[in-house]
């Protein structure tokens, strides 16, 4: 067992050489999951390869574009940087996770309505790190906004779109 409580066993090789899974408990978009991962794999991998949930991207892998953004306990994060392990017991929502009952969230509607999706590769972590940014408090202007979503990058440059539908579900900032 890790510190975490998950267990930990080598699966070939010897020691120097083996490769560690551990099994993983988490809860995504409200379902409780369990995961027999490597120890190495990403959150972002775990969620595209091993459960199937492909909207978050995988942009530049290096943390540096916030296309792979989800939330992990209502805080955002770029999904491509947490190892899979480090949710043990947390809850992680995913775009795909955001509509109840099948009406899209208020930010997705923004987004369609201001056309803040252009090619669509970003979509997701930019739709994700807006509803954090709005739980946060943090859109009290277009300033704002824009500071706290600068760590999404959008290579079609839809960010005055992005800015606007986010500044519509915060009241018309």
């Amino acid at each position: 067992m890790d510190r975490t409580g998950s267990e930990v066993r080598p699966s070939g090789g010897t020691v120097a050489g083996a490769v560690f899974e551990v099994e993983v408990g988490l809860t995504v978009n409200g379902a409780a999951r369990r995961l027999r991962v490597d120890s190495r794999v990403t959150l972002l991998d775990a969620l595209r390869d091993h459960l199937g949930l492909t909207g978050a991207k995988k942009g530049c892998d290096q943390g540096a574009c916030g296309a792979c953004t989800v939330l992990v306990d209502g805080r955002r994060v770029v999904a491509c940087l947490m190892l899979a392990a480090q949710c043990e017991g947390r809850a992680v929502t995913t775009v795909e996770g955001l509509s109840g009952g099948g009406a899209a969230h208020p930010v997705q509607e923004a987004f369609a309505r201001r056309d803040a999706f252009q090619c669509g590769y970003c979509t997701p972590g930019q739709i994700m790190s807006a509803v954090a940014l709005l739980a946060e408090g943090r859109a009290g202007s277009a300033r704002e906004i824009a500071e706290f979503m600068s760590g999404n990058l959008c290579r079609c440059g839809a960010y005055q779109n992005i800015r606007a539908a986010i500044g519509d579900v915060a009241g018309g900032v």
